[in-house]
């Protein structure tokens, strides 16, 4: 018996669960690619993310109580029975007054060895010897030192200097080293004025201790020339005590602060 041919148009319909079955396949591979996209998270966007919110819920509270617009805040009310601590007292103060003694009671000593040291000359009033709590003065006439009207020092004068060095040596002290002259007008190459002939012999007092030890950064050096008199410059006694030069140490290390 031959058998029937089947219909064009049935073979199409048989396989049209093909067409459903590629367009599921397709939509489940496009599920698959949309949830990988999602779970795929920036790591450094999410670490900021995750600092970000740690800081805001670890923050402090800033507020026990909710404030409303107009309102004042309370203010906290110390009962009577609640104590309340003073505040700690600082050491500072005590150790500034500790160290202000110390440097008090080295400078009296220095001035106690000064004396020492030239106590023939202040016995004989050549040389005075101020002090108080917060300098000394070494008051030395220029004769001990100097020539008449000149700035380089004779050999006695490397003697005085010694004395001096080795009273102010290995301190802090800072010392300002003051020359003066009478109000005789002095004209000279060297020295045109009263003001270079005092600066000049400062300078070579402080020349002299600097060779002796003692750190020209605790050094300075000023000239005055006749304005600051010790006596009238109408007698010639009163000319020879103006003539001078005086160390003033201080009982701080600052040289700039050195003032009587």
């Amino acid at each position: 018996m031959r058998r029937r041919r089947q219909p064009q148009d049935d073979l199409h319909n048989k396989e049209r669960w093909l067409i459903s079955y590629a367009d599921f396949i397709t939509l489940l591979f496009a599920f698959f690619v949309v949830m990988y996209s999602v779970s795929s998270v920036n790591e450094g966007k999410y670490k900021v993310l995750s600092e970000t919110l740690t800081g805001v819920f670890n923050a402090p509270q800033r507020s026990f109580q909710p404030i409303e617009i107009g309102d004042r805040p309370p203010r906290p009310e110390v009962g009577p029975s609640e104590d309340v601590i003073p505040p700690p007292v600082t050491e500072a103060p005590r150790n500034r007054e500790q160290d202000s003694r110390a440097r008090t009671e080295a400078l009296r000593t220095m001035a106690d060895q000064l004396a020492l040291e030239f106590d023939d000359l202040i016995n004989r009033g050549v040389v005075t010897l101020e002090t108080n709590d917060r300098w000394l003065a070494l008051n030395l006439p220029d004769s001990l030192l100097f020539g008449s009207g000149d700035a380089e020092p004779h050999y006695d004068a490397f003697d005085v200097m010694d004395k001096v060095a080795r009273v102010l040596r290995n301190r802090d002290n800072a010392i300002k080293v003051e020359g003066f002259t009478d109000n005789q007008p002095i004209h000279t190459q060297r020295f045109p004025s009263n003001w270079e002939l005092s600066a000049a012999r400062a300078a070579a007092v402080v020349r002299m201790l600097s060779m002796e030890g003692i750190e020209p950064e605790r050094m300075a050096a000023v000239g005055y020339g006749e304005h600051q008199p010790l006596a009238r410059n109408d007698t010639e006694e009163g000319r020879r005590r103006n003539r001078r030069v005086v160390l003033l140490i201080s009982r701080e290390a600052n040289v700039r602060g050195v003032v009587r």
